[in-house]
This record gives C-alpha cells, structure tokens and sequence, in this order.
C-alpha cells in the first residue's frame, strides 16, 4: 500500500471539500488594535494572522535611516501554538525568511520616498497556521499599511497556487503544500497587474505554469475586492468562492 496521501478524491474534491479552483473562506477586519498606527486581521480558512504597523517614526538611528526613503521592516512570528507541535518561541530561519520575503513583496507599493529619514515597521503574528500563511499575511499587512494612512501605489494582494494528483489547485490548505507536487505563492498589486512575488516550489511543466499563474492572478483580484471592502466597512468576507474556469 501507499504511503502518499490522496488530496483529492474520485469526485474532484479536496480534502476540506472545495473543488479545484475555490477559494477558502476569507475575512478580513480593520483596525482591530488600538496600540497601533494600523492594524488587521485575516480568517483564511483556519489560518488566522494579526497584523499591526507603526510608522512612518522619524529614525533617530543613522545606521538605519535612509537620507532619501523610509526603510520598511517585517517580522513575522508564528505563535507556539500556531501548530499542532508546539513550535519553538525563538525565531526560526523560516520565520526570518519569511520575513524577508514579505517585506519584498509589500515595499514596492508603499511610496517610501515621500518619508526620507523614517521607520515603517510591520509586525505579523500567526496564530494559527493552516497553509498559505505568507500569502495570507501580505493581504493583510497590506490592509494595515492603508490602515496606517501610509500613501500607497496600490493594495497587494496575494494567492498561492499549486498542484496536487496531478491536478492544478488555487488557495492551498498545509496538506496540499506539504504533500502536493507543486507550491506556486503569487503576490500582485491588482489594479496595476505588477507582480511583487513570485516563487515555485516543486515540478512544474510550463503550460501548467502558465495556467497556475492566470489562476492566481484571479484569485488575488478576488481577495482584493475583499481587501477593498474591508477597508470601506471595516470588515470584508466571502464564503468558499468558485473562480470562472
């Protein structure tokens, strides 16, 4: 027998029940923290992350301010009981990675150069982890910067994509990144079409890239319509959502 996991079943459904190309449950709120310039929180099926900013601060620091542009600085950090084993509360390389790889993704929609000499400092927790989390924190860090009032080119918005039994998938779950063939995290600024992340773990041919990259561009224009909500009332849901084929 076996030892691969089935992800999806004789009728096309995944394990948490969607098809192919559904999204997640999602919900986002606004400004949910009082101690902070702007905050928000992201319900992504069962991963749940808070996000608060500060900023812009003036940085006293020369070693750390740039005379020309604010320095925008992520950490994310995943609770200890963000897992089904307890993680480690020290920062992990993972979590420094991710880090990184998140401001990458959100610094090229904020206008640094309005803020020379300044500090935008992002600070994500997870709470809860069921795949998708680098995704699911751009959405809503993304959200608490335009929560902070920090003028942007335009929201980011972000979606991973992936394969699984030979099958193309938006909006993976952890069972589908950890046992699926392919992990494709896409991160766009909608109204504009620019990509500001693009990563690929695993085998993919390129027509199969090809598609996973137009499923993930609708799926992060389907977040953003949320974002964009979110950001009017203070609160933007959607239930499980088919994207058109």
């Amino acid at each position: 027998m076996s030892g691969k996991k089935r992800l999806i079943d004789e009728n096309g459904l995944r394990v948490d029940g969607r098809r192919w190309n559904e999204l997640r449950p999602l919900k986002i709120e606004v400004g949910i923290l009082s101690n902070v310039d702007g905050s928000a929180r992201i319900i992504q099926g069962k991963t749940h992350i808070l996000v608060g900013v500060y900023g812009p601060r003036e940085s006293f620091a020369k070693h750390v301010s740039l005379p020309d542009r604010s320095v925008v600085r992520c950490r994310y950090r995943m609770a200890p009981f963000s897992v089904e084993e307890r993680k480690s509360p020290a920062p992990s390389r993972r979590e420094i990675e991710l880090s990184k790889v998140i401001r990458e993704a959100l610094e090229p929609a904020i206008l640094v150069e309005e803020f020379p000499r300044t500090i935008i400092d992002i600070f994500i927790e997870v709470l809860e982890a069921d795949g998708g989390t680098r995704c699911a924190s751009i959405t809503a860090a993304s959200v608490a910067l335009a929560d902070a009032g920090i003028p942007m080119k335009d929201l980011v918005a972000a979606c991973a994509v992936g394969k699984a039994d030979g099958k193309l998938i938006v909006d993976l779950s952890d069972m589908e990144d950890k046992y699926g063939e392919a992990d494709v995290p896409v991160a766009i600024m909608p109204n504009k079409n620019i990509i500001t992340l693009l990563q690929m773990d695993g085998t993919l041919t390129s027509d199969e890239f090809n598609a996973l990259l137009q499923l993930a561009m609708k799926g992060c224009k389907r977040i953003h319509e949320v974002q964009r909500k979110a950001l009017k009332d203070g609160f933007g849901e959607i239930k499980n959502l088919v994207l058109e084929e």
